[in-house]
């Protein structure tokens, strides 16, 4: 009988990173961080309640968001979503429209009354929250459901800060806010309206409390000189919108300029709008391209009428006009003033130039330091002074709704930490999904989808919502045009092109495991994983 016929194969000398005789590298899954979870400042875990939303499956979707972020209703209309600006989708066609899905899930809990999760068992602690802001709200939210007692302080009459005092109407309508408020006072929080703390020290050691999270916003603008014939016609934006807010708008006139470049300046412009100001005349110093307000916040001013003067600077406020001196740029782009002037006729004046904390509550306090205007905190948010934390304007950082929230969900974390006697851990660092890691042959272009607007015209003369919300039809869609990034969704390709069966398929929901005896190390999973959820490692890696 004849003998076998053999092969050799001559696998090179050097055995020094291989395992055996099939590969020197070998696949293994991976839980990359989203994008759009990385770029979120309030700290929302985007692609899970995306995925439980491209299931159809809403509560589910909106229980997953609320475990990070009491305010979707609130943030889908006022955030300015950083998370699409860094959705991979983009280099596709266009970002997921997060912002309009997130809306959609806080619009349908409002209306559909879905309550939240019980709260942990009581602790028996009690904590001093200062501001009914979002951030102090945030960490009023989160520490109730990890069981403590909380008192919240507020020196306005109602809760919800500059979401209520600084964001008009017509982008947030006050019944979304008050529902959502409402929510986590629900939980057993306890708020107290018209209350303001001068003493923090004798507040918390009165009322026995074990730590305090201060969470005072910027309510005290900028100001600077500007010489006025009645100076009773120049009014501050952020005391403005106030006084909107409290139904007790001032009379501008029929003409009116705004001097700043920011969002405050804009939601000012389009309020006197809609207050009844024929004109409303936007005067920045800078370029547009310099402008620190949102492009949609333009555009949506330009379309109901507001005028915008650049690179203006106001000299003098006259009996009826402004005088303003022109400004251009010099070859390295620096302002520079040309001595030549001219009038914008206004009969009030605005000024939107940016606010200020007032820190004065915590400047007695020792160990508290305060610089460049805002309170110096450490990486658990906690000041110089044991037991006392701070956050959203009060903190150095951007000013946004998003990013307090996120301050006052940390700050919670790290305050329940502290009066449990322990250090809050943070989560491993994990490898940002690019765009590079992903597999976009698998996708086609499908368009955004775009929310209703009312028309320019009627919103001049109503505080009315602006956009609408999408239908759950278009919020299906929408959510399925998540990638995934980064994240096994067991679509099957792996275990479909694996030339050596070593995909092993371990169950709805648990996703898959590599048999490394069958596996030569081809890669081509990795190829064609459409998420980048695989790679490639070396053997002695």
């Amino acid at each position: 009988m004849d003998k076998p016929f053999a092969i050799t194969l001559d696998l090179g000398s050097s055995r020094a990173n291989h395992t055996g005789s099939w590969r020197s590298r070998r696949p293994e899954y991976v839980d990359r961080l989203p994008p759009c979870n990385h770029a979120c400042p309030a700290g929302e875990d985007v692609q899970r309640w995306l995925y439980h939303a491209e299931e159809g499956d809403y509560r589910a979707a909106w229980q997953a968001l609320v475990e990070d972020n009491p305010f979707p209703a609130v943030m889908g209309r006022a955030c300015y979503h950083p998370c699409e600006t860094s959705c991979n989708r983009a280099k596709i066609d266009e970002p997921v429209s997060i912002h309009a899905v997130e809306r959609f899930l806080g619009d349908l809990a409002i209306r559909e009354k879905w309550p939240l999760s019980a709260p942990l068992p009581p602790t028996g602690k009690r904590v001093l929250v200062i501001g009914s802001g979002p951030s102090g709200l945030s960490a009023a939210y989160h520490l109730a459901r990890m069981g403590h007692a909380v008192t919240v302080r507020e020196a306005m009459p109602l809760a919800g800060g500059m979401m209520r005092y600084g964001i008009p109407r017509y982008r947030l309508p006050r019944d979304v806010l008050d529902a959502e408020v409402a929510r986590i006072f629900d939980l057993g929080v306890h708020f107290e309206p018209g209350v303001r703390v001068d003493d923090v020290a004798t507040s918390v050691a009165e009322g026995g409390f074990a730590a305090c999270f201060a969470a005072i916003g910027a309510h005290l603008a900028n100001r600077v000189e500007i010489p006025a014939r009645d100076a009773a016609r120049i009014f501050d934006a952020v005391d403005l919108l106030q006084r909107v807010e409290q139904g007790e708008a001032p009379r501008l006139g029929r003409r009116v300029a705004i001097y700043g470049g920011g969002d405050t300046a804009f939601d000012a412009a389009r309020t006197v709008k809609r207050l009844g100001a024929e004109e409303a005349c936007i005067v920045y110093r800078r370029t547009q391209a310099a402008m620190p307000a949102h492009a949609f916040e333009v555009a949506e001013a330009a379309e109901e009428g507001v005028t915008m003067r650049w690179l203006r600077t106001i000299k003098r406020f006259d009996e009826d006009r402004i005088v303003v001196e022109r400004m251009e740029l010099d070859e390295a782009g620096r302002l520079k003033a040309t001595g030549e002037v001219e009038t914008i006729e206004a009969d009030a004046l605005v000024l939107a130039l940016g606010q200020n904390v007032d820190l004065s509550v915590l400047e007695k306090v020792d160990g508290v330091r305060v610089v460049d205007r805002v309170i110096e905190v450490d990486d658990r948010m906690m000041t110089g002074h044991p037991g006392l934390f701070a956050g959203g304007d009060m903190v150095p950082s951007e000013r946004s709704i998003a990013i307090a929230v996120g301050h006052g969900k940390a700050a919670a974390r790290h305050l329940d930490a502290y009066v449990r006697g322990e250090k809050a851990k943070a989560p491993p660092p994990r490898e940002v999904a690019t765009f590079e890691t992903l597999n976009p042959w698998y996708y086609t272009e499908a368009d955004r989808t775009s929310q209703p607007a009312a028309d320019p015209v009627r919103r001049r003369a109503t505080f009315d919502e602006v956009n609408g919300g999408l239908t759950a039809d278009d919020a299906l869609f929408e959510a399925r045009r998540c990638l995934s990034c980064g994240n096994c969704f067991e679509c099957d390709n792996c275990y479909g092109v694996c030339p050596d069966n070593a995909v092993i398929k371990l169950g709805p929901g648990k996703r898959f495991r590599i048999d490394l005896d069958f596996c030569k190390g081809c890669g081509l999973c990795v190829a064609e994983c459409p998420c980048g959820a695989i790679r490639m490692v070396p053997e002695d890696g």
